[in-house]
């Protein structure tokens, strides 16, 4: 469940909320709500990338007895960053840029765990999608061991087109897919990097592994057919740090 601390009640403070420009991961709604303030959330809302869900009252109240009025905005732990502001900036610094991509992995615990490898990998950004995803919230936070208050993270409308820009931008994008075409150390790292990882029982979208250049697998040389996606994030990610020092 989410942290209480990290909640807006009720439709008139979520609607100040979003006017004000606070970070929200989403909001429930309940399901057959019909007032003018709600119509006025739904106007606040345009133009947002904040995910909205329609849910039985009754799932509301399982989260707060507060007087929520049918409305709960849960606020994010973070600053979410938009890819195409950060691209330009990391070329103008001179860097090689390296980004991390969750493609449907909702776990805060796997994310926070990935979050602290690419921390600690030196990864620029990680890019999650702003529906379909992981929330970012305390336990994210927590399980990344405070690496999600210095690791750039970008909310995406649709990764797809994030994908198309990172390529148009010079990227090399490598998903890791029990489909690969080969074992990830023969893939190459050593460029302008996005790496992206799948939910563990999906995957990567189709949508998105045909815009990727390189499809790779880690070898199963046991009876379990797959890792745990975040230490797979983690083999892959420092395979990428070897070949880029090496360069260097």
């Amino acid at each position: 469940m989410d942290d209480k601390s990290e909640m807006i009640f009720g439709a008139r403070a979520v609607i100040e909320a979003i006017q004000a420009g606070k970070e929200i991961d989403k909001i429930l709604v309940k399901k057959d709500i019909q007032s003018d303030l709600s119509k006025e959330l739904f106007a606040a809302l345009k133009g947002t990338l904040i995910p909205v869900q329609r849910v039985p009252v009754e799932r509301i109240n399982r989260v707060t007895r507060k007087n929520h009025q049918g409305v709960i905005a849960f606020v994010s732990s973070v600053t979410y960053q938009k890819t195409e502001q950060l691209v330009p900036f990391l070329y103008e610094e001179g860097k090689n840029p390296f980004f991390v991509m969750l493609d449907g992995i909702t776990d805060v615990r796997n994310f926070g765990a990935i979050a602290r490898t690419c921390e600690c990998a030196g990864v620029d950004a990680v890019i999650i999608p702003a529906r379909g995803s992981v929330t970012v919230n305390a336990d994210a936070v927590k399980t990344s061991a405070g690496a999600l208050h210095t690791l750039p993270v970008c909310r995406e409308q649709s990764l797809r087109t994030t994908l198309q820009y990172l390529k148009d931008s010079g990227f090399r994008i490598v998903a890791a897919t029990e489909k690969g075409d080969y074992e990830y150390s023969k893939a190459d790292y050593t460029g302008p990097l996005c790496i992206i990882m799948g939910a563990e029982d999906t995957g990567v979208s189709y949508d998105h592994l045909a815009l990727c250049d390189e499809w790779v697998k880690i070898p199963m040389l046991g009876t379990i057919e797959s890792l745990n996606v975040s230490v797979a994030a983690g083999i892959l990610i420092y395979e990428a740090v070897k070949q880029r020092h090496t360069q260097e």
